[in-house]
């Protein structure tokens, strides 16, 4: 989750870029929750306070440039700031295919193990219907 001060180093239309895809994605987590199809319930409470940071930085520097006092960031500072959210956002997805391959490997494992249980149950069948046979 980026700080304040990374979120802060971001230009304008960035962080007006990442609100908007934060508001998308909290409108998607909200309707996955009503739906009952949502995996991770905590990721609501993230987005919301990647939100709200996002609003503060906003209206602290709407702020400071009423007053003549805001600094834009350095160039340097401004890449830094990009890369290092990128970074963060690149292993919390990562994170998450991660969970979702991990879910899907045990699902198949589940669904193995239940066709083989299934064939030994016809087989003790089988044996039964030959002894019924004779």
């Amino acid at each position: 989750m980026p700080t304040a001060h990374d979120l802060s180093m971001l230009d304008g239309d960035e962080l007006a870029s990442r609100l908007g895809e934060s508001r998308r994605e909290l409108f998607n987590l909200r309707f996955q929750l009503a739906t009952g199809q949502l995996d991770n319930p905590a990721r609501i409470g993230q987005v919301k306070r990647e939100v709200a940071r996002m609003l503060t930085v906003l209206r602290t520097r709407e702020i400071l440039e009423a007053e003549g006092a805001y600094i834009a960031p350095t160039a340097a500072e401004h890449e830094a700031a990009r890369a290092k959210v990128a970074a963060e956002d690149a292993e919390r997805e990562e994170k998450a295919a991660a969970k979702v391959a991990a879910a899907e490997a045990a699902a198949d494992h589940d669904h193995d193990h239940d066709h083989d249980h299934d064939h030994d149950h016809d087989d003790e069948f089988d044996v039964d219907d030959e002894e019924d046979e004779a």
